[in-house]
């Protein structure tokens, strides 16, 4: 494993926990926020490596739905995984994009 990958990783990890933690939350309530931040943090974390990038989506995206489904049996929040992997993605072109110059 490369270690621009793993940094990816543990960045996508610890920034989806803390999502997720936020998300879930009772008096939380804007999820316009949080998808912003899904997809802030895949893209950041997409931008650093160039490898496997649908486990860097996975490893931003998979707490929300995996909180809320063992919580309260809401398997509705699967959909916090769209952004993850748009933003995951848009870093990977956008890294050899520039990666060219």
């Amino acid at each position: 494993m490369k270690y621009s990958l793993l940094i990816a990783l543990v960045i996508g990890v610890v920034s989806g926990l803390s999502i997720a933690y936020v998300d879930t939350r009772p008096h939380w309530d804007d999820a316009g926020i949080s998808v912003l931040m899904i997809l802030s943090a895949s893209f950041i974390s997409g931008a650093i490596s160039a490898q496997k990038t649908w486990l860097i989506a996975l490893s931003v995206g998979i707490w929300i739905p995996l909180f809320n489904i063992v919580s309260t049996n809401n398997y509705s929040s699967l959909i916090a995984l769209v952004p993850a992997f748009v933003g995951a993605y848009a870093g990977f072109l956008t890294r050899k994009i520039f990666a060219k110059f």
